[in-house]
């Protein structure tokens, strides 16, 4: 069984066919993905930016990052989970969408971020504010996490722009151009 068919038998289950068919529960996933994301990637745009120095210089960055620690730990939690109820739903279209396989490096690619940096940055931020300036690793490790998150919003809004040539042969590919 290869992967294409793997694919459209998840996206072929009785409850992603629902999620996928419902007038109802796709946008208001779709909404609550989008919403989630303007709150979670502020969170994350606020940390980044206050160890960069360039905004809330007058915040504690322990205070920030202990602050917001649990909100982007729950937005985390709903980001995937919804994210996986509307990528399994649509599956069998995904599956080979390259701005989709993208999408899903750049995520693996956080949890690396997070492993890397979690003890010189992240697990004791009060050492940070100890420092008469914020050390480079602090500094690289907000630059990182600004280009992950922006190639996954990217990415995944590009998603939907992406026409699969097997599906659609009347679309030029770019090696045909």
């Amino acid at each position: 069984m290869d992967f294409a068919s793997i694919s459209q038998a998840i996206q072929d289950t009785g409850f992603f066919t629902a999620i996928r068919e419902s007038m109802l529960v796709y946008p208001i996933l779709l909404s609550t993905h989008l919403t989630n994301i303007a709150i979670f990637g502020g969170l994350i745009l606020f940390t980044d930016l206050r160890l960069l120095g360039v905004a809330l210089k007058d915040v504690p960055v322990a205070d920030v990052i202990r602050g917001t620690r649990p909100w982007k730990r729950v937005g985390f939690v709903i980001q995937v989970t919804i994210g996986v109820l509307l990528g399994s739903a649509k599956l069998a279209d995904y599956y080979n969408n390259p701005y989709f396989l993208m999408k899903m490096s750049l995520l693996a690619l956080v949890g690396v971020h997070a492993w890397v940096f979690h003890r010189s940055v992240y697990a004791n931020p009060e050492k940070l504010d100890a420092m008469p300036a914020m050390p480079r690793v602090a500094k690289i490790a907000a630059v990182c996490s600004l280009a992950l998150w922006i190639g996954i919003l990217s990415c995944g809004r590009w998603i939907a722009y992406y026409e699969n040539p097997d599906k659609n042969p009347g679309v030029m590919r770019p090696s045909d151009r």
